[in-house]
């Protein structure tokens, strides 16, 4: 359970690092900003700033849960590198989870993008706590 759970954090890490890059560093290529549903360069131009900024929320959320990992993979059950781990790990994807409800609460054409950012640190945070109950 520890283990299946390490690995959808990192998973949802990953795709949050991905989503980072689209934001930070790729925004105003036609590609990027078509699949946020940006009309025009033009557009893309004019948000660029924005997208740089939340860009970094997704990295940030990303190195945290990363950091989680590997306290819970060096540190031994209940010590105080474990709890210090699954601290980073509930936080950081706790948050994944609650930006994807919210994207999902913004309106219907959002639906798939919630679901793709929300299903791993959902699957993460149930193991995980399943792991730490036990």
């Amino acid at each position: 359970m520890v283990l299946a759970s390490l690995l959808f954090a990192f998973l949802a890490g990953a795709l949050h690092v991905f989503i980072f890059t689209m934001e930070s560093l790729t925004w105003t290529r036609p590609a990027t900003w078509k699949r946020f549903g940006l009309a025009s360069q033009s557009d893309a131009e004019t948000t660029r700033r924005m997208a740089y900024n939340q860009g970094f929320y997704n990295l940030f959320l990303a190195i945290g849960a990363f950091i989680g990992i590997g306290l819970v993979a060096l540190g031994g059950p209940g010590s105080a590198q474990d709890v210090a781990g699954w601290t980073l790990i509930f936080s950081c994807c706790g948050s994944m989870l609650l930006a994807a409800a919210v994207l999902a609460l913004t309106g219907r054409k959002y639906l798939r993008a919630a679901l793709t950012q929300g299903t791993t640190p959902l699957v993460a945070v149930v193991l995980g706590l399943l792991a730490t109950l036990q």
